[in-house]
């Protein structure tokens, strides 16, 4: 069986970007460009990872990384923050994400990234 992810991402270009790469590597992806309350989302979808972009419209990527990594049922779930602020965890924190992607990213990064991610879900699981 596929690994599933969430993308939550608002710009649709990247969205279809992350979408087809992830695709092409056998996962199935649920691509988001809003989400109005993260745990609905991920509750509905029933990811193995989730990446989220910071800078989204309402709250943000960390606020919702927070949010699941505090939440009882999703906590377990690898979140990926991704920025265009290169010093972006240094300057903000990691709000408790599994790792981070600086944009623009280079598609074997991403890949490997989930790929780790996954693994030491799967060990923890």
């Amino acid at each position: 069986m596929s690994k599933r992810i969430l993308v939550v991402e608002d710009d649709y270009d990247i969205l279809c970007v992350l979408t087809d790469l992830l695709n092409d590597e056998g996962y199935e992806v649920v691509g988001l460009t809003y989400t109005g309350s993260i745990t609905e989302s991920v509750r509905e979808s029933r990811p193995d990872l989730v990446i989220l972009d910071f800078l989204l419209a309402g709250v943000n990527g960390g606020e919702h990384c927070l949010e699941l990594k505090s939440h009882p049922e999703f906590s377990g779930i690898p979140v990926i923050l991704m920025s265009g602020f290169p010093r972006f965890p240094e300057s903000f924190g990691d709000f408790g994400s599994d790792a981070f992607i600086q944009k623009p990213f280079n598609i074997h990064t991403v890949l490997h990234v989930v790929e780790v991610c996954l693994a030491d879900r799967h060990e923890l699981v």
